[in-house]
């Protein structure tokens, strides 16, 4: 009889990827989904430790496990991902009921490790680096992934060390898988019925692959990509200014399937912060990758990520972060308060007073939400193309994206589901958009 797993993923994107690839690897030794915690035989909580009290969190989840299961036979429970790789051994001492630990480079041990424990009941931690030897197991089993829109990872890890953030020390050095390994699981995927393929990387656009003398990157990928008949779109997250490379801007004028949408964190519009973020661009960089890739196309849309509050940020500091956005314009943005994460050169620094950057992030997010709003508007009236992911859990509706990644809600048949449709758009808000589609301008699935 098959074992039921429920796999909790917070997060990013990667993380997303990582718990269907576990969910493909575990398949193996007999273990199938589960919608229902409840009826699991086997809890695997995948974790992020990104944000603020990540590690609270995890704790927070398995109390909420302890209660579903009391009075009932106690499932299997293991901590994945980059709050288990930087916790380990403190997590086993301080929670009995975890049974074992898995970073992130080590999946490819996953079957074995559930095997082994449930002879010898012994609990342990495993969090090496090796990328290579996860991908090279990865690559051996099928990505089972059906969905319309499909993550796909194609680089991990990171050797820039900006002064705030953990992933060099939770994801290790940057890693980019072979190019072949990568065109092969995409062609898989779009058998599968993928129609739109996003690729991740902590530093997706650092991606460079050496194989039989010659190196890839990036814009190789995506030109490749662009030849695999079924798919309709491509897009890539998350990438940094310092390798936004020529050859990949000229993507922008030589792919068809390369969405208009770009997410290029700058974190800060002063120079002074980002040299203390040690973030190695200047906001005269990230201007001038800006008016390049405008110039290539003018529906071109960037999207971003801003911390405030950064020690060290003043007034004059928040005013240029602030002057960049309403210069540019951003499509969307995420916006935090800075949050010290243990380890990080960042976290040793003095903090600026809690309500200070309470106010500023209040004032940036005004500024973002109504761009947000005004290009949402502009879409009224108009028509977009939307690739439809889904019908809705009303049974009614269905759900897509246009090319700039917002959601669109629409009236339609789910035969339609995996199609690009041109949508005239009726109303929006700040986070979708709804519409009606155009019968006559339907492509074929």
């Amino acid at each position: 009889m098959a074992k039921k797993v429920f796999i909790k993923t917070f997060g990013c994107q990667m993380n997303e990827y990582d718990s269907n690839r576990i969910l493909d690897t575990i398949k193996k030794i007999g273990f199938i989904r589960s919608k229902s915690l409840d009826e699991s035989d086997c809890f695997i909580l995948n974790t992020c430790h990104i944000r603020d009290r990540a590690k609270e969190k995890v704790y927070h989840e398995i109390g909420r496990v302890k209660q579903n299961f009391e009075g009932k036979k106690k499932p299997l429970v293991i901590i994945a991902g980059c709050v288990a790789q930087a916790e380990n051994t403190e997590m086993l001492k301080r929670e009995p009921y975890i049974d074992f630990i898995i970073g992130p480079q080590s999946y490819h041990k996953l079957n074995n490790t559930i095997q082994n424990f449930e002879k010898n009941k012994s609990r342990f931690e495993i969090t090496d680096f090796e990328s290579e030897s996860k991908f090279e197991y990865l690559r051996k089993i099928k990505n089972d992934s059906s969905k319309i829109s499909s993550f796909l990872t194609i680089q991990e890890g990171c050797d820039k060390f900006c002064h705030f953030c953990v992933v060099p020390y939770t994801r290790g050095p940057e890693y980019s898988r072979p190019f072949n390994q990568v065109i092969n699981e995409a062609k898989e995927l779009v058998e599968k019925g993928s129609r739109e393929i996003i690729l991740l990387g902590q530093n997706v656009n650092a991606y460079c692959s050496n194989e039989n003398g010659r190196q890839y990157k990036l814009s190789d990928l995506i030109m490749c990509l662009e030849n695999i008949y079924g798919l309709k779109r491509i897009r890539y997250i998350t990438s940094h200014p310092r390798d936004m490379s020529s050859d990949l801007i000229e993507c922008y004028a030589n792919s068809k399937k390369l969405m208009p949408f770009i997410h290029l964190p700058i974190q800060s519009g002063s120079n002074k912060i980002l040299r203390l973020m040690n973030r190695k661009h200047k906001v005269e960089d990230y201007i001038s990758i800006y008016h390049e890739l405008k110039k290539i196309n003018s529906d071109i849309e960037f999207s971003s990520d801003f911390i405030i509050g950064y020690p060290g940020e003043t007034e004059k500091d928040f005013e240029d972060t602030l002057n960049l956005v309403k210069n540019i314009k951003f499509f969307n943005s995420y916006s935090f308060i800075f949050s010290p994460r243990p380890g990080t050169t960042a976290s040793s620094y003095e903090q600026i007073d809690e309500k200070i950057s309470k106010e500023r992030l209040k004032i940036l997010q005004a500024e973002l939400f109504h761009n947000q709003k005004l290009k949402n508007k502009s879409f009224e009236n108009n028509y977009t193309n939307v690739l439809i992911e889904n019908l809705m859990k009303d049974g009614e509706k269905l759900f897509g994206r246009n090319e700039y990644m917002t959601s669109v809600i629409l009236n339609g048949h789910q035969d339609l589901i995996g199609k690009v449709v041109k949508v005239k758009i009726n109303n929006s808000n700040q986070n979708s958009l709804s519409g009606e589609i155009d019968i006559n301008k339907i492509e074929a699935a």
